[in-house]
Parts: structure tokens; C-alpha cells; sequence
């Protein structure tokens, strides 16, 4: 069995990226700039947004961080994203969820310029994306993609399983994995909370994708040697003999699966550190698509 290290893939990933920045910085060119707006003060959102923040320091980029209070309107919440839309020096950013209840998280997502938006949640972008086309991929199935790719893993007529139809990860996941190319050409089969005989359908998988955020919902029963295991999960368990007061869990019963299972992610450690190095990815190509535009125009 081989972990599937992502915390060192999504280094390698940021070295690539610094490498990149520091070229652009020889030749005189502007550097990325990814920006990122933040309403109110849940724990979790803050400590992605701060590690995104961390995460552009380190590759060079430029970012800025907009903290906005819980109370804003849906209305002024959209006349900031404008306000970013039409800024010209930042070439990509993520508007961080989840949002407050009085604002429509959906038009929110479809107010941001589909060209800035690198988190890859706009419908112009997700079509594209359906249809192969050149576009941003939401950033946590790029970093699984990624992953499935360093590691040389086949997926050419394999029968991939996806647990969970997230717009997010399910859903994205469903469509990347079948369509043509590397890593893509296999068969799939997305399961959700209405899939009747579910181990019947991960126990022929060659490939699992999980995405429901219930701590330890695949077992080891369920699946069939060898298989390839990708954890998108993470939920905080209480646990009073943790140092913290909790554990943090994947959606697979580590433990048990990853006696069976060739490949697997661990939790923390597998996709969640690609989910960073991917945006900042989506980020230097959205500052690479901008440039070449004004270059066009001039």
C-alpha cells in the first residue's frame, strides 16, 4: 500500500510555482495577485483563508484579503465582487464559503467574473469544464487529478466510484474521471445518499472517490483489494483524550481500508494541502491568460 502524499506533492507544486514567479520577476512582468473575500468569523474559513494568504507568500504572489462583517447585504456583499471584477491589477479571486443565510450563496458565485474565477464555481466555467474545454478546474479535483497523475495511477478503463454529487468535488469528480485523456478514460459511477446496495457498487471499484463528510463511512468490508482510495473528507470528532479536545477524521476507516487498498490519501495530508497549491495554480494561469490578452490588444 502507498500513501498518497500531499503534503509533499503540493510543495513540489508550490517550488514549481515560485520557480515560475521568480522568472516573471527577471523579465520585468507583473507577478499574480489572488485576492479573497471573507464574511464573518467562522473558525475553519479563517484558517483556509490564512493558509492561502501564508501560501502566496511563499510562491511570490501578490494577495490581499477583504474581511467583511456577518451583518453585510446581499447587495453590498455583490457591489464588492464588482468592485474586484473591474480591478485590473488582481487576476483571480475566491469569495470563501459558507456565507451568511440572508445572502444567495448561488449569485454571489455567479457575479464573480468568470475569467477571475480560479476557485472554478462559476456555471461558464463548470460547462467548459464538462465539455473539455480549456478552463479553471474547481481547485480540489485539479489537486486529485494532480495527485493521480504524479503517481503514475492507471484510470484508462478503470471503474471509478464516486461517493457524494457536491458541485464541488462529486459532481466535478464524476465528469473529469470519464472524460478523454490522463488521468480521465474511465468508467464511472456516482453514488449519493439515495444509492440503494452501495457496497455492491464500491465493492467493484477500482478507484474511490469519497466526498460526504461522515467520518469513517467507508469501510474496509466495502471495498476489494487493491483499490485505490481518494479521501476528500474532514470533520472534526470530539475526542477528550485528543491534546485539542477532538480528532480530525476522513470519510475512510483508515485503518481498516488501507490494509486492502494499493493507493491511498490520508486525512490530514492527502487532498487537503492540494486544494491550496491548485488555486495558486488556477492563479498563475489566470495572470498568464491576462497577459497574453493585453500583449493581443496592443
Amino acid at each position: 500500500m502507498t500513501i498518497l502524499d500531499g503534503k509533499k506533492v503540493s510543495n513540489d507544486i508550490k517550488d514549481e510555482i515560485a520557480a515560475e514567479v521568480a522568472k516573471m520577476k527577471k523579465r520585468g512582468e507583473k507577478v499574480p495577485h489572488l485576492a479573497a473575500i471573507i464574511v464573518g468569523k467562522d473558525g475553519a474559513s479563517m484558517t483556509y483563508v490564512n493558509s492561502k494568504v501564508k501560501a502566496c507568500e511563499r510562491v511570490g504572489f501578490e494577495s490581499s484579503l477583504y474581511r467583511l462583517p456577518n451583518t453585510i447585504s446581499e447587495l453590498e456583499l455583490l457591489d464588492k465582487i464588482e468592485e474586484l471584477n473591474q480591478n485590473d491589477d488582481i487576476d483571480g479571486f475566491i469569495v470563501q464559503l459558507p456565507l451568511p443565510p440572508q445572502i444567495n450563496t448561488q449569485k454571489v458565485l455567479n457575479a464573480v467574473d468568470p475569467d477571475k474565477d480560479v476557485d472554478g464555481f462559476h456555471p461558464t466555467n463548470f460547462g467548459k469544464m464538462a465539455l473539455d474545454m480549456t478552463t479553471f478546474i474547481p481547485a480540489t479535483p485539479f489537486g486529485i487529478l494532480e495527485l493521480l497523475e504524479r503517481y503514475d495511477i492507471p484510470t484508462k478503463g478503470k471503474h471509478t466510484v464516486v461517493i457524494g454529487r457536491s458541485y464541488i468535488v462529486g459532481r466535478p469528480m464524476s465528469i473529469l474521471m470519464g472524460r478523454s485523456g490522463f488521468p480521465g478514460n474511465s468508467t464511472v459511477t456516482l453514488t449519493h445518499e439515495f444509492t440503494k446496495n452501495i457496497t455492491q457498487v464500491t465493492s467493484q471499484a477500482d478507484i474511490i472517490i469519497i466526498a460526504v463528510g461522515i467520518p469513517d463511512f467507508l469501510k474496509g468490508e466495502m471495498i476489494k483489494d487493491d483499490a485505490v482510495i481518494i479521501d476528500v473528507g474532514i470533520t472534526r470528532v470530539p475526542d477528550e483524550n485528543a491534546e485539542r479536545g477532538y480528532v480530525i477524521k476522513g470519510d475512510v476507516d483508515f485503518d481498516n481500508v488501507s490494509k486492502r487498498a494499493s493507493y491511498i490519501t490520508p486525512v490530514p495530508g492527502g487532498v487537503g494541502p492540494m486544494t491550496v497549491s491548485m488555486l495558486l495554480k488556477n492563479t498563475l494561469l489566470a495572470r498568464e491568460r491576462h497577459r497574453k490578452r493585453a500583449s493581443e490588444l496592443k
